[in-house]
């Protein structure tokens, strides 16, 4: 998976800094989590093709996390290309777009976007072979939700032991590979004598919260967390009483959930610089940076 920052600020963008978006890239799919004003300009400037987009998770409807969504779903609409288009968010989104769609006069064009919507409670919402979305409610001022995409574990065929086994390569080796016990000239062969697993990467992200037991739930062994810290240390106060992270808290969230890397994001336009929030962040968890727009990192 390729993770790329197309905004990192909070509420206000600033000239470095433009609101929430995050795309994650993993093979045919082009996952969006939030799309903050301005998305389709980071988009451009990447060089990542907005028709990359598969699907879009809205953790929450404050503005500056979907002021983007009525843009990027126009530019796919007016494409002669016709594009599938999947929006996930919090229970009301169904309503919530339907607002947007009637606000900004958005109207279906035959041949181009197929848009679908859909409410998430929590959980495991879509699932493929190869990976899983998976969701849990936050504690923000609105209803919000946190996400985890997870590549499930790969099984290999360990080609020595099967050559020394002698099961000839075809049927036989695919059903070891699903997990089946097969047999050949007589023995049984197990999946564990001749296959392994490879485990499958999770990355974790949650914006708009206070501290809360299902932030660390969600992010439970995340090979990568962006978490969002809008204030720092200092500012606790302040951060209770909007309902957002400090820096410190989110380094908690990874710490308790056994999380390899923490990526911090969403910060308040008041830091300049963000050399405050990584030290308090460092204090409970070492493996830690601070995102910057078009940053990317490979997990």
């Amino acid at each position: 998976m390729e993770v790329t920052f197309l905004g990192t600020s909070s509420m206000v963008p600033t000239k470095e800094r433009n609101q929430s978006a995050v795309f994650v890239s993993y093979r045919t799919e082009g996952i969006l989590v939030d799309c903050g004003e301005g998305t389709q300009r980071q988009f451009k400037i990447t060089g990542i093709p907005l028709t990359k987009v598969t699907k879009v998770l809205i953790s929450h409807w404050h503005g500056d996390h979907v002021l983007g969504l009525p843009g990027l779903i126009q530019t796919l609409n007016s494409s002669t290309t016709e594009h599938r288009l999947q929006v996930f968010g919090p229970k009301g989104t169904k309503t919530q777009l339907e607002f947007m769609r009637k606000a900004f006069l958005m109207e279906e064009k035959r041949g181009g976007l197929k848009l679908e919507v859909h409410d998430v409670d929590g959980g495991v919402f879509f699932e493929t072979g190869d990976f899983y979305l998976e969701a849990a409610s936050l504690e923000h001022s609105v209803p919000c939700l946190g996400y985890s995409i997870v590549e499930k574990d790969k099984v290999h065929v360990d080609m020595a032991a099967v050559k020394k086994l002698g099961v000839p390569e075809g049927p036989l080796l695919g059903e070891l590979q699903e997990g089946k016990p097969v047999t050949w000239k007589g023995k049984t062969v197990k999946p564990a004598d001749v296959t392994f697993k490879t485990p499958g990467k999770k990355v974790t992200v949650i914006m708009d919260t206070q501290l809360c037991n299902n932030a660390v739930r969600l992010a439970k062994d995340a090979d990568l967390l962006v978490c969002e810290a809008t204030y720092a240390d200092e500012l606790e106060g302040k951060a209770g009483e909007y309902k957002h992270l400090t820096a410190g808290q989110a380094a908690a969230i990874a710490n308790k959930a056994g999380a390899a890397k923490l990526v911090l994001t969403h910060f308040s336009q008041r830091y300049k610089t963000t050399g405050e929030l990584e030290e308090n962040a460092r204090g409970t968890f070492d493996n830690v940076v601070c995102a910057k727009d078009f940053m990317r990192v490979n997990v």
